[in-house]
């Protein structure tokens, strides 16, 4: 086992530039937040090396844009469901210029009419179909209150206000208030049985137009709906930010709202499904559900249950290597990742989408269950896929995927590093990845990333974990627990992140601090004294 100051010579030794050993436009920007991960594993140190060289080869111009994210591997361009949200939503605490240029390039090539591009290829924008899943408001807002660039946000703001207004034009032919799907390519559920019998892309690859031959389309979208009821939600913020009234976006989220819950809930199954054009549930599921949550849809209660229903349920979603794309105990769950599929295996989408949905509630010990086991699988792995295994691991179809290499970095910063959060407040947190299989192996690990011109260094052995600013011990904090601090390191919460309650105590500058914290409670610091403003909550895993 490696002593903390073993850990912070190897971190301060850590150089990515020699590491990765080769030159990139973006590597500069990197090396200004002076982002570096050392372990006392050189396999994990290694693929995260990969990871970041792997990402920057997905950071390249188009014939129509300048250097901007692809999405990687056999797709050859940028989505707007994947790559333009909640891949750059990541990529933006590492690389933000890259993220700007790559979000405000959907608002450069907006049609006339509000259309924004499903995606940006090698040679210009294509408009086939929608593609949607993450608000692209929410990533957006989240850029800016880390980057504050307020000319940008205005730009963006009009972009997805005209595109607001195309949606509900085309998207509402049945005047529900809800936003319906013409294909199979509108979600990007490839291959996934809620599409059986309904064509890949709309009706003469025209997405204003649904094939009028249909006997069960248009659907109306739980989580097409739930996308524009987040992102109307996430227009009002920048509205009121830019000074206008935010009310108008407010109202028509809550029409939004009363849509999904009247035509796309199930109360007896606690479940979002797909109403057909004959009033019908398609009764299939799927990850809308995980999706529908992370547009922020529900209250804690309405989460909680639907932890315990499904999501942390080994019969639903809850596979060794979660999310599945549909539920288990589904007869057409098929287990096969070797294809593009959303018809079964885990999806490394869906883990990166997760992790608002979770957090949102405050559920950051059960969000730790679903990532520990995918951290430990892409350690092991010698490739970034788009799927893996959901019953053993294995790395699954294509190759040098954003979603999986930036999954790689995100989980990093979330279970043992540092991450600089939209609120203005920074995540120290005192877990270590763990091997998921055969012997308890538990890495300890190192973090460095520079804050507004401070340099923080967080170590992690397992048992304690100690965090530094411009080289000076500030904090020692026990394992299992997360501290919250603002921008200069100054502590105001500490949140409890394993299944049980740990006690010790936080030794400050200023004197010790005793703790006793409960998982995901939350304690925050009142005149030198932690006091719980969050009661301790657990949602366990479940069987039937």
């Amino acid at each position: 086992m490696m002593s903390h100051s073993d850990l912070l010579t190897r971190l301060r030794a850590t150089n990515i530039t020699t590491r990765l050993n080769r030159d990139h436009p973006a590597l500069t920007e990197w090396l200004t937040a002076d982002i570096a991960f050392a372990t006392s594993s050189p396999r994990l140190e290694a693929r995260y090396s990969q990871a970041v060289s792997e990402l920057l080869d997905c950071i390249k111009p188009t014939e129509v844009t300048a250097e901007i994210l692809h999405e990687g591997g056999v797709y050859h361009g940028c989505w707007l469901e994947s790559t333009g949200t909640i891949n750059t939503e990541l990529m933006a605490r590492f690389l933000p210029s890259v993220a700007a240029e790559t979000y405000a390039a959907f608002a450069t090539h907006q049609r006339e009419d509000g259309l924004i591009p499903y995606k940006i290829t090698q040679t210009g924008p294509a408009f086939a179909q929608i593609q949607l899943v993450t608000p692209l408001a929410r990533s957006v807002w989240n850029h800016y209150a880390l980057n504050h660039d307020r000319a940008f946000l205005a730009r963006m703001y009009a972009a997805m206000s005209r595109y607001d207004a195309w949606l509900a034009t085309y998207r509402d032919t049945r005047n529900t208030g809800a936003v319906e799907a013409f294909c199979t390519y509108d979600t990007g559920h490839d291959l996934s049985a809620r599409f059986w019998h309904v064509p890949d892309s709309p009706f003469a690859n025209d997405p204003a137009r649904c094939d009028p031959d249909s006997p069960v389309l248009p659907f109306i979208a739980p989580d097409l709906t739930a996308n524009v009821i987040c992102q109307r939600l996430y227009l009002a913020r920048i509205a009121a930010e830019l000074g206008e009234d935010p009310q108008p976006w407010r109202d028509k989220a809550d029409r939004s709202l009363k849509a999904l819950f009247t035509h796309c809930y199930d109360p007896d199954d606690h479940f979002f499904y797909d109403r057909d054009r004959n009033g019908n549930h398609v009764r299939v599921q799927s990850d809308v559900l995980l999706r529908v949550l992370a547009c922020e849809v529900g209250d804690d209660a309405f989460f909680a249950e639907a932890l315990s229903r499904y999501l942390l349920n080994t019969s639903k979603f809850f596979a060794k290597y979660p999310f599945t794309s549909i539920a288990l105990d589904d007869p057409r769950f098929d287990p096969n990742f070797g294809q593009n599929s959303w018809s079964g295996p885990s999806n490394f989408l869906s883990i990166i989408r997760a992790a608002h949905a979770f957090e949102h509630h405050g559920r950051h010990v059960e969000l730790t269950w679903a990532q520990q086991p995918i951290l430990a699988a892409l350690f092991a792995m010698d490739s970034f896929p788009q799927t893996l295994s959901p019953f053993t691991g294995a790395a699954g179809y294509t190759e040098k995927y954003s979603p999986a290499i930036l999954c790689l970095l995100d989980l990093v910063e979330r279970l043992c590093g540092i991450l600089p959060r939209p609120d203005g407040t920074l995540w120290f947190t005192g877990l270590v990845p763990r091997e998921a299989t055969h012997r308890h192996i538990d890495h300890q690990t190192a973090y460095r990333r520079k804050v507004d011109g401070h340099t923080f260094e967080l170590l992690n052995d397992g048992t304690t974990a100690t965090l530094c600013r411009d080289g000076e011990k500030r904090f020692t904090f026990p394992h299992g627990t997360r501290l919250v601090t603002d921008r200069t390191g100054k502590l105001l919460s500490v949140t409890g992140m394993v299944a049980r309650s740990v006690t010790g105590t936080i030794e400050t500058q200023n004197g010790p601090i005793p703790i006793s914290i409960g998982p995901n409670e939350v304690q925050t610091l009142q005149d030198g004294i932690l006091v719980s403003t969050r009661a301790p909550d657990l949602v366990p895993p479940s069987y039937a």
